[in-house]
């Protein structure tokens, strides 16, 4: 990583409408007959949030990515996932990873953004869907998220600080095999916002023992997903221990969740095994990975789907591109702090 790569937002301009992002393209054309996903919708509210000097585009990405969450939400504080071409909604409210994406990206929102209105909007949902729980440990995690961002700008906010209590009664201890140094038997998908959420929850509750958790379980990922000096995440069906290596098809979305965690685990720790995991997850889009084939497309900025054993999945979808810009943007802060 020798240049300052700028997140590009043309990719993501071009796949969404006036309802939402259209989930799926082909190559870089949109497929609007596949509709829409509160799960994307929540992840461009992170990454246009984080924008420092978002143009009026960026803007108004923001403004249509909280609208969508806001149409997703139940009385209940559960969230719907799928909505089709013509906006009508396909599916019944949960408390799946689309309900822990929403609040990461309302309480991302809430923390960072400066627009006129956002912040308030943000927080009635955060509220309103922290009614819930999820059974599920990913979900939780990002919920977590979210509930840690709010803490940063409001410290006595009593609802994020009871959801970031009850995740930390459920983050586990890795079991099992000493090299196998994970909660789960096997790597799954979005892995790192495992490690992550214990990072936050430890900060934001004066928990040095979650915290630590936290760093090693990621510092055992980053090592784990490492070889030859070079990433090489698990693929989109997870490994376990003794599968063989590399394996494919390696997602956009498990190198994004490790360069998330690394910048979150630097805030706090100086070691450079942070800087280094988050320059090797630039360093995998730009083509440092098993085959050596770039993962994203400068001319779009739009990002890849998927790095199969001889070839690249070159499909441009919502996921992937913001996979990509949040990669990005995490290295253009990287390199402005060593500047």
């Amino acid at each position: 990583m020798t240049t300052l790569l700028t997140p590009r937002f043309d990719h993501l301009l071009a796949m969404t409408d006036e309802l939402g992002t259209f989930e799926h393209a082909f190559f870089a054309e949109p497929r609007p007959e596949h509709g829409y996903c509160t799960d994307d919708m929540a992840r461009v509210l992170v990454v246009t949030s984080r924008e420092r000097e978002p143009s009026p585009a960026v803007q108004w990405l923001v403004h249509l990515a909280l609208r969508f969450l806001g149409e997703a939400q139940a009385p209940d504080g559960g969230y719907r996932n799928r909505m089709d071409a013509s906006g009508r909604w396909t599916d019944e409210a949960t408390v799946e990873d689309c309900w822990g994406r929403s609040i990461w990206g309302l309480g991302t929102a809430a923390a960072r953004s400066d627009l006129t209105g956002v912040r308030d909007t943000a927080i009635a949902q955060f509220d309103r869907a922290l009614q819930r729980r999820s059974p599920w440990p990913r979900a939780m995690a990002f919920a977590a998220l979210g509930a840690a961002e709010v803490l940063t700008v409001l410290p006595e906010h009593q609802v994020a600080r009871r959801l970031l209590a009850d995740y930390a009664g459920t983050a586990t201890e890795p079991q099992g095999e000493s090299d196998w140094q994970w909660p789960e038997p096997r790597l799954r998908y979005a892995n790192a916002v495992l490690a992550e959420a214990r990072i936050v929850a430890g900060r934001a509750l004066g928990h040095p023992v979650l915290l630590q958790r936290g760093l090693r379980m990621l510092e055992w990922l980053i090592e784990d997903q490492t070889t030859g000096g070079h990433l090489s995440p698990s693929p989109a069906a997870g490994r376990g221990l003794g599968d063989p290596r590399p394996a494919y098809d390696q997602q956009p979305i498990e190198v994004s969740t490790l360069a998330d965690a690394c910048a979150r685990a630097a805030e706090g720790d100086s070691r450079q095994i942070w800087s280094t995991g988050l320059k090797a997850a630039v360093g995998w889009f730009e083509g440092d990975n098993d085959i050596g084939q770039p993962m994203w497309d400068p001319a779009t900025g739009g990002g890849f789907d998927g790095l199969h054993a001889n070839r690249v999945n070159a499909n441009q979808g919502a996921e992937s591109t913001l996979a990509l810009l949040s990669t990005l943007q995490h290295a253009q802060r990287l390199m402005m702090t060593a500047q």
